[in-house]
Order: structure tokens, then C-alpha cells, then sequence
């Protein structure tokens, strides 16, 4: 892809809310995105009342998947990140391989839920 093409479909999906690839209710919003000199991205994810994302992982083809979401803003209840293995989890922070870590986020209830997600490709695939 060249680089007016990336340039373009940037431009043409960032900071505009997109649903979800899971297609549990969630939107997404990019932010910023770069395939050099580290390929990254990163959104801002709305989760509204009653969305939930079931359990998956995010198979890479090449290279090791990172994730850092920070829950900018919980719901009243629900909308819990679970990961069978994080790299590191608090109440507010989640870092994870999303690539080899089956993750989900339980149902929102009352209310919405924000998180702001940093993800980055790195090296080979070597768990």
C-alpha cells in the first residue's frame, strides 16, 4: 500500500465512532495509527449499556500482539476486562497479549464505559 493510500484511509476513519469487529455493541474510534517504525494503533472504545464482548484472541499472521488499555471511565456495573493471563492488570489498567491471551469484557450495566487501547506489533512470533 502506498503511502498517500494509507494517508487517505486514515484520514477517511479516524475520530468518526465505527461498530466493533466483535459486533457485541461496542464502538471504536481511531485515534492515531502508524505502520512505521513500529506498526500501532490506538482508539478510544465506547461500551454502551448492555454490550459485552465474548471470549477471543486476535491470531497475528507475523510478530507478537501487545495491548494497553486504560478504562478511562467504568459503567455502574459490569464491563469487566477478563484475560486468562495478563502481562499486568489493575482496577483501571490492562496489558496483555491479545494474540495468545483469550479476553472478553462482560456486559455493561448501567451506564457506559470508555477505555482508551494502545496496541502495537513487535518482532517474530515467539511466545
Amino acid at each position: 500500500m502506498s503511502l498517500f493510500a494509507s494517508i487517505r484511509g486514515y484520514i477517511s476513519t479516524a475520530f468518526r465512532w465505527q461498530a466493533g469487529r466483535q459486533n457485541n455493541g461496542y464502538e471504536k474510534m481511531l485515534l492515531f495509527t502508524a505502520r512505521w517504525p513500529l506498526p500501532f494503533d490506538s482508539y478510544l472504545i465506547r461500551y454502551p449499556d448492555g454490550s459485552e464482548i465474548h471470549p477471543h484472541t486476535d491470531p497475528v499472521q507475523l510478530g507478537r500482539h501487545f495491548r494497553l488499555n486504560i478504562v478511562l471511565k467504568p459503567p455502574k456495573s459490569g464491563g469487566e476486562f477478563v484475560c486468562a493471563n495478563p502481562i499486568f492488570a489493575s482496577k483501571r489498567i490492562k496489558f496483555f497479549r491479545p494474540d495468545l491471551c483469550e479476553h472478553s469484557v462482560t456486559r455493561v450495566k448501567g451506564g457506559t464505559r470508555y477505555v482508551f487501547s494502545l496496541g502495537w506489533m513487535y518482532g517474530r512470533n515467539i511466545s
